[in-house]
């Protein structure tokens, strides 16, 4: 479907087509004409099929089209890297409109707390905010939302997993009762379900693609001791030319202590965690964005936060104990209709939770042979996902990632697999995309 055929606001359509977007994504399809009715929706679908837009251009089209615009829309985001990335899509999509918007988190300065304040008084379009930031300034009477009226929820699943539920609801109580609800979730458990009973009114529901990983990603896996973790992956690393490569491991100690080992290796990498500054945050994405950074490593809050365009190869240093979070993991790839690859490192303790990963999105994941220098692997016994049904495991030798390394030395290079990236860009801005998360 074309985005004319929605008959946006001109200069809306404009930005779009000027940023080389013509088709709408099967949920931009669905949604838009329901948000744009004023319908309550509730919405699930999975990581990269562009649900940013989906409920941004129908926003930003009415809001074109209203004459009170005085702290018109609110959304809410689990963390401030997904709230400034849709910050930056708002910005990219408005390009050739004056609809104005304003982000809301943690962990500023001064000088933009009070900007933020400034913004406040005299109104803003639409508010991006976390829930903990924008309470704080709710109660201190600064911001007034009694004038608001579409409320959005993206990632709700991610809110309520960070314990955010109060929270949400307390601000809730802050807005009118008349308003548009749209919730967003990459899930949809039954809290989420909860959630929507309680704040939309005859909601309208959309479900794309639940719990499955996009079709471009090469998805495989090596069994592993603990000890050979960090051999495997900077073997892998070394022999296979990907520029962009995203490493998720389970804790914070453990993403340090990755960032040192490959930098010591002469890698050049980053770790991405929550002790860092705001401002190092931000940095350090800016640059992984711009290829300076070829390698990020992150635990799973960078899943659902990051927006980078050409992510070439995923690694699971860990295997994630929600199987739901794989999916948001390798979702980093193969975005927009492009290719990618995900490689998983299971050790033993691990292999139950890879087996429910596996009945989660319905695929057995192709087991790759270890490098035989690096030693033997842990035997594969029948997995069993927690409901005890076994499951067959094949190999895929023919596809692996190394070659065994000549007497005289030396290295391998080249891969399979390789790794086309999205050209959408958006005029003048960087990292901008209406179908990303």
């Amino acid at each position: 479907m074309d985005f004319k055929d929605f008959n946006f606001n001109p200069d809306l359509l404009e930005g779009l087509l000027a940023m080389g977007f013509r088709n709408a994504t099967p949920i931009q399809q669905e949604a838009i004409p329901l948000i744009l009715a004023k319908k309550d929706l509730i919405a699930c679908a999975q990581t990269g099929t562009g649900k940013t837009g989906a409920y941004l251009l129908p926003v930003m089209n009415m809001i074109s089209q209203t004459e009170n615009r005085h702290n018109n829309t609110l959304i809410l985001a689990p963390t401030r890297e997904l709230a400034q990335q849709i910050d930056l899509q708002v910005e990219a999509l408005s390009y050739f409109t004056n609809i104005s918007s304003l982000t809301v988190y943690g962990g500023g300065d001064g000088i933009a707390y009070e900007q933020q304040k400034r913004s406040m008084r005299e109104g803003v379009d639409i508010i991006i905010a976390t829930p903990g930031r924008l309470i704080s300034h709710l109660s201190s009477g600064l911001l007034k939302l009694d004038q608001l009226q579409h409320l959005v929820l993206d990632e709700a699943d991610r809110m309520l997993d960070m314990g955010f539920y109060d929270d949400i609801m307390r601000i809730v109580s802050f807005l009118p009762e008349k308003r548009q609800t749209v919730l967003f979730s990459a899930t949809m458990p039954p809290k989420i379900r909860k959630l929507a009973g309680t704040l939309l009114k005859d909601p309208e529901q959309i479900s794309i693609a639940i719990s499955k990983p996009a079709a471009g990603i090469n998805q495989q896996a090596y069994l592993v001791h603990d000890t050979q973790k960090v051999k495997l992956l900077t073997e892998l690393m070394k022999n296979v030319d990907f520029p962009s490569i995203l490493i998720f491991a389970s804790t914070k100690e453990k993403v340090k202590n990755l960032g040192k080992v490959f930098r010591g290796l002469g890698f050049k990498a980053e770790a991405f965690h929550s002790d860092l500054g705001q401002k190092e945050r931000e940095a350090i994405l800016s640059e992984f964005k711009n290829k300076r950074v070829p390698v990020l490593i992150g635990t799973d809050v960078l899943s659902r936060g990051i927006d980078v365009e050409g992510i070439s190869l995923v690694i699971n240093f860990d295997v994630p104990h929600d199987p739901e979070d794989y999916i948001h993991r390798i979702g980093r790839t193969a975005r927009a209709a492009t290719t990618g690859t995900a490689i998983t490192l299971v050790n033993d303790k691990d292999k139950r939770k890879f087996a429910n990963i596996e009945k989660l999105i319905d695929k057995t994941i192709d087991r790759m042979p270890l490098p035989e220098h690096l030693g033997e692997a842990p035997v594969e016994t029948a997995a069993t996902p927690s409901s005890g049904t076994e499951r067959k495991h094949k190999k895929a030798p023919q596809r692996k990632f190394w070659k065994k390394k000549p007497k005289t030395g030396g290295t391998a290079s080249g891969a399979e697999g390789a790794t086309t990236r999205a050209e959408n860009t958006a005029p003048k801005r960087e990292g901008s995309a209406p179908q990303a998360e």
